[in-house]
């Protein structure tokens, strides 16, 4: 894999994806009355305790059940460490909670479905690489080890999430980055650059980008051999989903054969065109955050 000169897509970013100055720790304790405590936990370079709106979950989410920090399973990529820390309103760290991430591959397909691809013939029935769940330790971080996500037709680059605190407190959410970098790893990386289709969708005309707002947009930083994406999760632990998807034991198995065929209800995009548009949801959680 040609080795990326990730300074040079650097330049074009600001301190944030968004393009956001970051508020420290010492102004946001000075503004909202959070403690020293509170906020000396917190992951350094975020967004400070932003609560993130609910999305749609999208199409392709199963539970594999895969308790795991390396969700790569071998498929190649630029590396990338996800850190997640799971917050409440009051910068409170919330220990335990379950976390789940899952996104596509540097092709832009995800396992355990088929019909994906430029073309519409990738069938990844019965895998599930880019796929994992971690549970939030004394300071509500999680992390994981993965490739930094491609695209597909009709949605930016992203990668899904979802926060369990209880049975009834789910968040749903997406993880968005700088399309600066996102473009220059798509034209000068393989497998990345391998690609058939054009890119068609930005961050600045995904309209689940911008539901889920600013805090959604992850802090970049360039490590000696991969990148780091990190943010902090707000969840209001006082919200209540109106169904919950199984803790701990109760946790759905991965059907004989995974999960293949089609997305469910229909909410993939048309034949070729590699994935979902972005506008189906088969859940019906309300909103488990304080918008």
């Amino acid at each position: 894999m040609p080795r990326l000169n990730r300074r040079d897509a650097f330049k074009a970013l600001a301190v944030t994806a968004s393009g956001g100055l970051v508020m420290s720790q010492t102004a946001f304790a000075e503004e909202t009355g959070a403690s020293a405590r509170q906020t000396a936990a917190l992951l350094q370079g975020a967004d400070v305790c932003a609560i993130i709106p609910e999305v749609t979950e999208g199409p392709y989410y199963f539970d594999p059940s895969l308790e795991r920090a390396d969700i790569t399973e071998g498929r190649p990529g630029i590396p990338l460490r996800v850190r997640l820390q799971v917050v409440d309103a009051q910068c409170a760290v919330i220990e335990g909670a379950r976390v789940d991430i899952w996104h596509c591959d540097a092709t832009g397909v995800y396992s355990g479905y088929a019909n994906q691809g430029d073309d519409g013939t990738v069938d990844t029935t019965g895998e599930t690489f880019m796929r994992g769940t971690q549970f939030a330790d004394a300071n509500g971080l999680v992390e994981f080890e993965t490739v930094y996500p491609s695209w597909y037709r009709g949605r930016t680059t992203h990668i899904h999430f979802k926060i369990f605190i209880s049975e009834n407190v789910i968040l749903t959410g997406q993880i968005f980055f700088p399309d600066a970098l996102s473009e220059y790893i798509y034209l000068n990386v393989a497998p990345y650059n391998d690609r058939t289709s054009t890119r068609d969708t930005l961050n600045s005309n995904d309209s689940i980008a911008a539901q889920s707002t600013r805090a959604a947009y992850a802090f970049i930083k360039e490590l000696d051999e991969e990148y780091l994406a990190a943010m902090i999760v707000g969840v209001d632990p006082n919200a209540r989903s109106s169904i919950g998807f199984g803790m701990g034991g109760d946790r759905p198995e991965l059907p004989a054969g995974g999960a293949g065929g089609p997305p469910p209800d229909g909410a993939g995009g048309p034949p070729g065109g590699g994935g979902p548009t972005g506008t189906a949801d088969r859940s019906t959680i309300t909103p488990a955050v304080r918008e």
